[in-house]
Protein backbone atom coordinates (compact mmCIF):
# COMPACT_ATOMS: atom_id res chain seq x y z
CA UNK A 1 0.00 0.00 0.00
CA UNK A 2 1.37 3.41 -0.92
CA UNK A 3 0.35 6.95 -1.81
CA UNK A 4 0.33 7.97 -5.46
CA UNK A 5 1.40 11.35 -6.75
CA UNK A 6 -1.38 13.94 -6.73
CA UNK A 7 -3.02 14.27 -10.16
CA UNK A 8 -5.96 16.54 -9.40
CA UNK A 9 -9.15 16.40 -11.43
CA UNK A 10 -12.68 15.73 -10.35
CA UNK A 11 -14.10 19.02 -11.66
CA UNK A 12 -16.89 19.23 -14.24
CA UNK A 13 -17.83 15.59 -13.70
CA UNK A 14 -14.30 14.25 -14.22
CA UNK A 15 -12.61 11.51 -12.24
CA UNK A 16 -10.98 12.51 -8.96
CA UNK A 17 -7.94 10.25 -9.13
CA UNK A 18 -6.62 11.55 -5.81
CA UNK A 19 -9.46 9.76 -3.98
CA UNK A 20 -8.87 6.42 -5.73
CA UNK A 21 -7.66 3.35 -3.87
CA UNK A 22 -5.42 0.95 -5.79
CA UNK A 23 -5.00 -2.65 -4.67
CA UNK A 24 -3.85 -5.93 -6.25
CA UNK A 25 -6.66 -7.51 -8.24
CA UNK A 26 -6.39 -10.64 -6.09
CA UNK A 27 -7.19 -8.49 -3.06
CA UNK A 28 -10.02 -6.84 -4.95
CA UNK A 29 -11.62 -10.22 -5.61
CA UNK A 30 -12.09 -10.66 -1.86
CA UNK A 31 -14.74 -7.93 -2.04
CA UNK A 32 -15.89 -9.03 -5.50
CA UNK A 33 -16.77 -12.74 -5.29
CA UNK A 34 -18.08 -12.78 -8.88
CA UNK A 35 -14.61 -11.79 -10.05
CA UNK A 36 -15.98 -9.30 -12.56
CA UNK A 37 -14.17 -6.20 -13.75
CA UNK A 38 -16.10 -2.99 -14.21
CA UNK A 39 -13.28 -1.19 -16.00
CA UNK A 40 -9.72 -1.91 -17.03
CA UNK A 41 -7.19 0.82 -17.75
CA UNK A 42 -4.26 0.03 -20.02
CA UNK A 43 -1.21 2.25 -20.36
CA UNK A 44 0.77 2.05 -23.61
CA UNK A 45 4.40 3.11 -23.47
CA UNK A 46 4.45 4.31 -27.09
CA UNK A 47 1.39 6.16 -28.41
CA UNK A 48 2.13 4.84 -31.91
CA UNK A 49 1.02 1.40 -30.74
CA UNK A 50 -2.31 2.47 -29.22
CA UNK A 51 -4.39 1.23 -32.15
CA UNK A 52 -2.52 -2.08 -32.31
CA UNK A 53 -2.88 -2.67 -28.56
CA UNK A 54 -6.56 -1.82 -28.82
CA UNK A 55 -7.03 -4.47 -31.53
CA UNK A 56 -5.07 -7.05 -29.52
CA UNK A 57 -7.21 -6.44 -26.45
CA UNK A 58 -10.37 -6.67 -28.53
CA UNK A 59 -9.28 -10.03 -29.97
CA UNK A 60 -8.60 -11.41 -26.49
CA UNK A 61 -11.95 -10.19 -25.16
CA UNK A 62 -13.84 -11.64 -28.14
CA UNK A 63 -12.54 -15.05 -27.15
CA UNK A 64 -14.49 -14.80 -23.89
CA UNK A 65 -17.26 -12.26 -24.42
CA UNK A 66 -19.70 -11.13 -27.06
CA UNK A 67 -18.97 -7.94 -28.92
CA UNK A 68 -21.82 -6.04 -27.22
CA UNK A 69 -20.67 -7.04 -23.72
CA UNK A 70 -17.69 -4.71 -23.66
CA UNK A 71 -16.37 -1.53 -25.21
CA UNK A 72 -12.87 -0.16 -25.70
CA UNK A 73 -12.36 3.58 -25.62
CA UNK A 74 -9.18 5.45 -26.56
CA UNK A 75 -8.27 8.72 -24.82
CA UNK A 76 -8.31 10.42 -28.23
CA UNK A 77 -11.94 9.39 -28.68
CA UNK A 78 -12.82 10.82 -25.29
CA UNK A 79 -10.99 14.04 -26.08
CA UNK A 80 -12.78 14.28 -29.42
CA UNK A 81 -16.15 13.86 -27.72
CA UNK A 82 -15.28 16.40 -25.03
CA UNK A 83 -14.03 18.86 -27.66
CA UNK A 84 -17.28 18.49 -29.61
CA UNK A 85 -19.32 19.13 -26.47
CA UNK A 86 -17.32 22.23 -25.59
CA UNK A 87 -17.57 23.49 -29.19
CA UNK A 88 -21.36 23.31 -28.97
CA UNK A 89 -21.29 24.99 -25.55
CA UNK A 90 -19.07 27.76 -26.94
CA UNK A 91 -21.49 28.35 -29.82
CA UNK A 92 -24.40 28.52 -27.37
CA UNK A 93 -22.50 30.96 -25.15
CA UNK A 94 -21.56 33.12 -28.14
CA UNK A 95 -25.21 33.19 -29.23
CA UNK A 96 -26.34 34.14 -25.71
CA UNK A 97 -23.64 36.84 -25.53
CA UNK A 98 -24.65 38.25 -28.93
CA UNK A 99 -28.32 38.39 -27.92
CA UNK A 100 -27.38 39.99 -24.59
CA UNK A 101 -25.27 42.63 -26.35
CA UNK A 102 -28.09 43.37 -28.80
CA UNK A 103 -30.66 43.70 -26.01
CA UNK A 104 -28.25 45.81 -23.96
CA UNK A 105 -27.51 48.04 -26.95
CA UNK A 106 -31.20 48.57 -27.66
CA UNK A 107 -31.71 49.39 -23.99
CA UNK A 108 -28.94 52.01 -24.11
CA UNK A 109 -30.41 53.50 -27.28
CA UNK A 110 -33.88 53.80 -25.70
CA UNK A 111 -32.42 55.38 -22.55
CA UNK A 112 -30.51 57.91 -24.65
CA UNK A 113 -33.63 58.74 -26.70
CA UNK A 114 -35.49 59.44 -23.44
CA UNK A 115 -32.54 61.53 -22.23
CA UNK A 116 -32.56 63.59 -25.44
CA UNK A 117 -36.33 64.14 -25.15
CA UNK A 118 -35.97 65.31 -21.53
CA UNK A 119 -33.16 67.74 -22.40
CA UNK A 120 -34.42 69.29 -25.64
CA UNK A 121 -34.58 72.78 -24.12
CA UNK A 122 -31.07 72.43 -22.73
CA UNK A 123 -29.84 71.39 -26.19
CA UNK A 124 -31.61 74.38 -27.78
CA UNK A 125 -30.06 76.82 -25.31
CA UNK A 126 -26.59 75.35 -25.84
CA UNK A 127 -26.98 75.62 -29.62
CA UNK A 128 -28.25 79.20 -29.27
CA UNK A 129 -25.19 80.31 -27.30
CA UNK A 130 -22.74 78.84 -29.80
CA UNK A 131 -22.47 75.08 -29.31
CA UNK A 132 -21.84 73.25 -32.59
CA UNK A 133 -23.62 70.13 -33.78
CA UNK A 134 -20.39 68.20 -33.26
CA UNK A 135 -20.30 69.35 -29.61
CA UNK A 136 -23.82 68.04 -28.97
CA UNK A 137 -23.04 64.83 -30.84
CA UNK A 138 -19.84 64.26 -28.84
CA UNK A 139 -21.60 64.96 -25.54
CA UNK A 140 -24.36 62.40 -26.04
CA UNK A 141 -21.99 59.83 -27.52
CA UNK A 142 -19.76 60.21 -24.46
CA UNK A 143 -22.78 59.69 -22.20
CA UNK A 144 -23.78 56.55 -24.12
CA UNK A 145 -20.23 55.16 -23.92
CA UNK A 146 -20.09 55.95 -20.19
CA UNK A 147 -23.40 54.17 -19.65
CA UNK A 148 -22.31 51.06 -21.56
CA UNK A 149 -18.87 51.07 -19.89
CA UNK A 150 -20.47 51.07 -16.44
CA UNK A 151 -22.48 48.04 -17.56
CA UNK A 152 -19.28 46.39 -18.79
CA UNK A 153 -17.48 47.04 -15.50
CA UNK A 154 -20.39 45.59 -13.53
CA UNK A 155 -20.36 42.55 -15.83
CA UNK A 156 -16.62 42.04 -15.28
CA UNK A 157 -17.11 42.34 -11.51
CA UNK A 158 -19.82 39.66 -11.63
CA UNK A 159 -17.56 37.47 -13.79
CA UNK A 160 -14.76 37.70 -11.22
CA UNK A 161 -17.26 36.84 -8.49
CA UNK A 162 -18.38 33.79 -10.47
CA UNK A 163 -14.75 32.74 -11.04
CA UNK A 164 -14.08 33.07 -7.31
CA UNK A 165 -16.77 30.50 -6.52
CA UNK A 166 -15.95 28.31 -9.55
CA UNK A 167 -12.34 27.92 -8.40
CA UNK A 168 -13.61 25.85 -5.48
CA UNK A 169 -14.56 23.12 -7.97
CA UNK A 170 -12.13 23.43 -10.91
CA UNK A 171 -9.32 25.73 -12.13
CA UNK A 172 -10.71 28.92 -13.65
CA UNK A 173 -9.38 32.39 -14.35
CA UNK A 174 -9.91 35.53 -16.44
CA UNK A 175 -6.89 37.07 -18.13
CA UNK A 176 -6.44 40.82 -18.48
CA UNK A 177 -6.68 40.62 -22.27
CA UNK A 178 -10.24 39.33 -21.92
CA UNK A 179 -11.04 42.21 -19.56
CA UNK A 180 -9.75 44.75 -22.09
CA UNK A 181 -11.74 43.07 -24.86
CA UNK A 182 -14.89 43.24 -22.70
CA UNK A 183 -14.37 46.94 -22.00
CA UNK A 184 -13.67 47.58 -25.69
CA UNK A 185 -16.86 45.78 -26.73
CA UNK A 186 -18.83 47.75 -24.13
CA UNK A 187 -17.51 51.02 -25.53
CA UNK A 188 -18.25 49.90 -29.09
CA UNK A 189 -21.83 49.03 -28.11
CA UNK A 190 -22.22 52.49 -26.57
CA UNK A 191 -20.95 54.20 -29.74
CA UNK A 192 -22.97 52.02 -32.12
CA UNK A 193 -26.31 52.33 -30.34
CA UNK A 194 -25.71 55.82 -28.99
CA UNK A 195 -25.01 57.45 -32.35
CA UNK A 196 -28.69 57.57 -33.40
CA UNK A 197 -29.95 59.47 -30.33
CA UNK A 198 -26.83 61.65 -30.44
CA UNK A 199 -27.50 62.56 -34.08
CA UNK A 200 -31.11 63.37 -33.22
CA UNK A 201 -29.90 65.71 -30.47
CA UNK A 202 -27.30 67.34 -32.74
CA UNK A 203 -29.80 67.95 -35.55
CA UNK A 204 -32.39 69.73 -33.39
CA UNK A 205 -33.14 73.28 -34.53
CA UNK A 206 -32.25 75.73 -31.72
CA UNK A 207 -35.43 77.81 -32.01
CA UNK A 208 -37.74 74.78 -32.09
CA UNK A 209 -35.85 73.17 -29.22
CA UNK A 210 -36.18 76.26 -27.00
CA UNK A 211 -39.93 76.41 -27.72
CA UNK A 212 -40.40 72.74 -26.89
CA UNK A 213 -42.77 72.04 -24.00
Amino acid sequence: IGVTKSKGGGGMGGFDYDSYLFAPYTTGFIFNPDKKFFRLSVKVENENYVSQVKEDIKKEFLKRYKDEEFSIVEPTELMSAITSIFSVLNLVLVAIAAISLLVGGIGIMNIMYVTVSDRIKEIGIRRAIGARKSDILSQFLAEAVLLSSIGGILGIALAYLGIFFAQKFFPAYIDFFTVFIALGVSSAIGITFGVFPARKAANLEPVEAIRYE
